[in-house]
């Protein structure tokens, strides 16, 4: 351990065994990644023969480049998409994120991991030094970011020197260079819709995460106004207004938002028809669910479906 930066950086299969974790419902979890120190980071590199890892979340930021996952489908929020030959995305703490074997047939993959911690780039410092790229790439990961070809190719040599420098000073310089490398990429695409990717972010509201945990856990089920204020402690006005100003939605469009989140994954996932998703996930009129999705998504649940469907045939 250096004086102030936690490393620890490995090489090993996808059978060892995962990080801590905290189990939040069957599909979800919480992991407390391994980045123990306020300024730390962690970074790994696996030979996988198949994706086994459910989706998750941490605190943690973390770059992935994957080689040879052709097949393979990235989950990201409320985006699903699947991958070609390889994949590189920079999720930033708190939004839920894995990988799935979906039609991936190859059996020799190779990942790179890297995450540090929220603590690891000094917001002022990269302000006062003009590396205005480097934070706006830090709070556009807060909904997840995939790189193009352009940018996997330039960022290749970094991203495969990474897990073989030793020397821990020379480690945590590189992975500047990389987030600096990747800040300047024109070459990207944001994943998940913003309402989804906040949902799990780190508030610094203690209400607001209050209010954020119970929609989380109810987004199935009517949720009323009065009861979401009761939980902030406020009145219903007050709350409105207080939500709005730390979330930037409405209350009823972020749970309209959230719930379009989970139809989207169930419309995947599923063979549900419409109607069952539009009832199980909290609509209770199809014609109200139908006209949101087309709102959303620039398409109906059905046409969702099906250009799904026919891009993943072989």
């Amino acid at each position: 351990m250096a004086n102030y930066f936690f490393v620890y950086i490995c090489t090993k299969n996808e059978n060892s065994g995962p990080c801590n974790m905290r189990k939040i419902n069957s599909e979800i979890i919480t992991e407390i990644a391994p980045v123990q120190e306020k300024y730390g980071y962690y970074i790994v590199e696996r030979k996988k023969h198949s994706f086994d890892y459910p989706v998750h979340r941490h605190d943690a930021y973390e770059i992935n480049f994957l080689y040879g996952c052709k097949g393979a489908r990235r989950i990201v929020g409320d985006s699903i998409v699947e991958l070609d030959d390889f994949d590189l995305v920079f999720v930033g703490h708190g939004i839920e994120h894995g990988w799935e074997q979906h039609n991936c047939q190859s059996g020799d993959m190779r990942e790179i991991t890297i995450q540090f911690s929220p603590h690891f780039f000094v917001e002022d410092y990269l302000i006062d030094n003009k590396l205005n790229s480097m934070v706006r790439l830090l709070k556009l990961s807060a909904n997840g970011i995939a790189f193009g070809t352009e940018t996997v190719l330039r960022a290749f040599h970094a991203l495969d020197e990474l897990p073989k420098i030793k020397d821990s000073f020379e480690r945590m310089y590189a992975i500047h260079r990389l987030v600096r490398m990747l800040s300047e990429s024109k070459d990207y695409a944001i994943l998940s819709s913003s309402t989804f990717s906040s949902m799990y972010a780190t508030s610094d509201s203690r209400r607001i995460t209050k209010v954020q945990n119970y929609i989380r856990e109810h987004v199935m089920e009517k949720i009323r106004l009065v009861d979401l204020a009761a939980l902030a402690g406020m009145t219903e006005s007050s709350f409105s207004r207080f939500f709005k100003l730390h979330t930037g939605y409405s209350v009823s469009d972020y749970i309209t938002n959230m719930r379009l989140g989970v139809a989207t994954r169930k419309l995947v996932d599923t063979k549900m028809s419409v109607s069952e998703i539009c009832y199980e996930c909290g609509f209770n009129n199809v014609s109200h669910f139908c006209r949101c999705f087309r709102q959303k998504k620039c398409c109906s649940p059905t046409e969702f479906r099906n250009m799904y469907q026919n891009k993943i045939k072989p």
